[in-house]
């Protein structure tokens, strides 16, 4: 089956923060805490993804509570902070949500996403993704981390199973 096709498998979506859904190169604010700039595109498609009922998960080994607030300001309930061995929160994931890890499509891009992503159903990666992480990877967006590499991801997927700006709903937060 092509990339395409199994999209419209996908049940559920899992996103590594820092390179994904944020830039990689992240500022210090004066007291140290880092600050992530983040795209308003992936916003929206994960807002929408989460408003029509997709699961998803952010799992992150950052643990800062402005990441915390906006994801779920965007109605993601499973997040993962300071998560130091990512496949433990992605079975919890799973296990919440009852998913198979065949129902999930999840984002990565360095090295402590490798080993979640050959367990995903499928996996995908931002363009400046660390080399490993592309060699596994079923798609490479054209997008750098935090530039929209997420709603890439979302839109294709939602497009295949014709969820993509299928109601009325979608014009709004």
């Amino acid at each position: 089956m092509n990339f395409k096709e199994e999209l419209k498998h996908i049940k559920a979506f899992a996103f590594d923060v820092d390179g994904v859904l944020s830039t990689n190169s992240i500022p210090l604010s004066p007291a140290g805490e880092l600050q992530r700039c983040m795209n308003i595109k992936d916003g929206y498609a994960l807002h929408w993804a989460a408003k029509i009922g997709i699961p998803i998960a952010i799992i992150t080994g950052g643990n800062t509570e402005a990441v915390r607030i906006r994801f779920e300001s965007l109605g993601i309930n499973d997040i993962y902070m300071a998560s130091h061995h990512k496949m433990d929160d992605f079975n919890d994931f799973l296990t919440k949500n009852d998913l198979k890890p065949e129902d999930v499509l999840y984002m990565g891009d360095d090295i402590p996403d490798y080993e979640v992503m050959q367990y995903a159903g499928l996996c995908a990666c931002p363009a400046d993704a660390a080399p490993e992480i592309k060699a596994i990877a079923d798609y490479v967006s054209d997008k750098n981390g935090g530039c929209g590499c997420g709603r890439d991801i979302i839109e294709q997927t939602l497009k295949a199973q014709g969820r993509w700006m299928h109601t009325a709903d979608a014009f709004g937060w």
